[in-house]
């Protein structure tokens, strides 16, 4: 039994495809085939249960599977222990955040990142708080920046900043004549909402009940126009009329709409909100890699910094 057979079957679970797992982990497919069987063979026992369009685990098989996975993440952190005898500092960090925090954060805090660790080279990629946590868990992410609530046995969260929700509108709408909009009065209006799957879009709709009820009530009416891909899609929606928007503060930057097409408004009385908060790994050992993760990321100062 070798870590690389671990690798081989954890990524055939992931996928449900020998074609596929084999391309995630860079080898040819008969390769890994062979791998997966001779580990069957050792064990003396099926992982997978194989069909023409789809591979499964085996009951039998998702324990080995996860206790793989343990073992490939024990692996990962002797080797981050060798690296830290090394150079905590010089090593690659790989970092994640989810989509609606990454394209507004990114572009600030690497260059501090840089500044302050010049000899640490960066991976960085954006994703769904799923993927990000299952990335964590297996190691193939060091650090990732979600939103939270973010709960996962034996990873650590550090809260970085809080940032208010505020609505984009088209110059020209009704409500763009008001200096603060209330929850209430977003009812009768068509509010772009991200598609599911975002983290945001609850945040969005937990914060305003009201809207929920309504979007439930007119579902039909409301369906082709309520979904948007990125953030980015929904201002550009707002700035054709097609209707309003809740976005983050960070991501309510207007400055490429040359012609002031678009305006943010806060909202009255409580401003709903989120918290952005740091993720790892409680086995990490580099942590003089994530403090400096966390120091570069306060000091962009995307929203009211928190002290723990």
């Amino acid at each position: 039994m070798t870590l690389t057979e671990l690798r081989y079957i954890v990524a055939l679970h992931q996928t449900k495809h020998f074609g596929k797992a084999a391309e995630k982990c860079f080898v040819s497919q008969p390769t890994l085939s062979v791998a997966i069987k001779k580990l069957e063979d050792e064990l003396d026992v099926p992982l997978f249960e194989r069909s023409r369009n789809q591979v499964n685990a085996t009951p039998m098989g998702q324990q080995i599977i996860q206790q793989a996975q343990t073992v490939l993440e024990q692996a990962s952190v002797i080797k981050e222990l060798a690296q830290q005898g090394k150079d905590p500092l010089g090593t690659t960090l790989s970092i994640g955040a989810i989509f609606t925090i990454g394209p507004y954060l990114f572009p600030h805090f690497v260059p501090r990142l840089q500044k302050n660790a010049p000899k640490m080279p960066l991976y960085i990629e954006e994703n769904y708080t799923a993927e990000l946590r299952k990335k964590l868990r297996q190691g193939e992410l060091d650090a990732i920046v979600i939103a939270l609530p973010f709960t996962e046995p034996d990873v650590v969260t550090q809260r970085l900043y809080e940032e208010p929700f505020v609505v984009v509108l088209n110059k020209d709408h009704h409500l763009a004549a008001r200096k603060s909009i209330t929850a209430k009065q977003l009812e009768k209006e068509q509010v772009l909402l991200l598609g599911e799957g975002h983290c945001f879009r609850d945040q969005v709709l937990e914060a305003c009940p009201s809207l929920k009820k309504s979007m439930i009530k007119n579902y039909d009416a409301l369906q082709s126009v309520v979904e948007g891909s990125s953030l980015e899609t929904l201002k550009y929606m707002v700035a054709s009329g097609l209707g309003i928007t809740i976005l983050p503060a960070s991501a309510a930057q207007l400055d490429q709409y040359v012609n002031g097409s678009l305006v943010t408004r806060p909202f009255a009385n409580s401003s709903p909100k989120r918290t952005v908060a740091l993720a790892w790994r409680a086995s990490f050992p580099r942590h003089q890699a994530i403090e400096a993760l966390s120091l570069a990321i306060r000091q962009c100062k995307l929203g009211t910094t928190i002290r723990e």
